[in-house]
């Protein structure tokens, strides 16, 4: 009892102290007589703080980070769902731009050719029947096509139309070994036949052996009867190499189609043939005839902008002889309204 007794007298004493201590701080202000005691337990214990502090920081900064991780996680998976949802739509509108670039190319060929077209769409490669070089086109006798129909692209002969369905049709590739059609050389206008190799090149026998051909010479389909399968002026290829052997009854040379068969998309079915023979019409520019053209229209502009120079200067020169003109007249009228000249 006693223990306790001095015990309770002693905590309330040192609480009594402790008061009075807080109490003379306080009503002291800055100059406190505490503050030397303040600063010795500070210059004591100020180690043990910063020790204190510097274990337990790692452990804030380590939660801190690991919820900052989280936060930078979610921002990485937000930055690369953004850059798959860009690179979709960059590669949707390169698609795009080049089914738009087919289609005004094979609208330019049909129309240069005066080809009555149905537009299709390649949906598949191949032949159920054998290895041939065939694609399937999703438009058939639904759309008017039959067989025995020519099929082109926006740059040049594709094939022909072999089996027809409603909906589809499958169209026999150039480049197909047993592929055959008749050709006609540019500006000399020799015949040939051109056969498919199952590659990127044909094969073309020149009826004259003694044809003058090169290198870069180009062919157009000559047409057959009733234009089947094949309608007339469709460009064909450019000579690659010529056979320069004599002996034999044709001249052969190798043709690289205009056409890429790997890569068929878009194409045309020649509904309706041309009334008149296209000739060479359908065939693109040659980059010298371009480069022409465009020197050609380029002194044209200037031409015009001189000319159009010199009739300002002429109408400047014009308007300066009116004004002289109008001023002697002046000048006159003045000398006959002064009496000394009338005199």
């Amino acid at each position: 009892m006693r223990d306790t007794r001095e015990s309770r007298l002693l905590l309330v004493l040192l609480v009594s102290i402790a008061f009075a201590l807080i109490t003379m701080d306080i009503r002291s202000g800055e100059n406190s007589p505490l503050d030397g005691a303040r600063e010795a337990a500070a210059s004591v214990f100020g180690p043990v703080e910063e020790g204190v502090a510097g274990a337990v920081d790692p452990v804030a900064n380590a939660i801190s980070a690991v919820r900052e991780s989280g936060d930078r996680h979610d921002r990485v998976s937000e930055l690369e769902r953004e850059n798959a949802e860009l690179r979709q739509q960059l590669g949707s509108d390169a698609h795009r731009d080049s089914r738009i670039e087919q289609l005004d190319d094979l609208l330019r060929t049909s129309g240069a050719g005066r080809y009555g077209i149905v537009g299709a769409q390649v949906i598949a490669i191949g032949s159920k029947q054998g290895f041939s070089w065939t694609v399937t086109i999703d438009a058939g006798t639904d759309d008017g096509i039959t067989r025995d129909m020519t099929v082109l692209n926006g740059e040049g002969l594709v094939g022909r139309v072999t089996t027809v369905g409603p909906g589809t049709a499958t169209v026999l590739l150039a480049n197909d070994p047993d592929f055959t059609v008749g050709t006609r050389l540019e500006d000399s206008e020799e015949l040939g036949f051109a056969t498919g190799r199952g590659d990127n090149t044909l094969d073309v026998q020149l009826l004259n052996q003694k044809a003058e051909v090169e290198e870069g010479d180009r062919l157009v389909t000559f047409g057959s009867e009733e234009n089947r399968p094949f309608v007339p002026g469709v460009p064909v290829g450019e000579v690659v190499s010529v056979d320069r052997s004599n002996g034999d009854l044709t001249r052969t040379v190798q043709v690289r189609p205009y056409v890429a068969f790997t890569q068929l998309d878009l194409v045309g079915v020649v509904v309706e043939p041309p009334r008149d023979n296209p000739r060479d019409s359908v065939l693109p520019p040659r980059p010298e005839d371009e480069a022409r053209d465009e020197r050609e229209e380029r002194e044209g502009r200037n031409e015009q902008s001189e000319n159009a120079v010199e009739e300002n200067d002429g109408e400047e020169n014009a308007g300066t002889d009116v004004d002289g003109g109008t001023e002697e007249g002046a000048d006159a009228a003045d000398a006959d309204d002064d009496p000394a000249t009338r005199s």
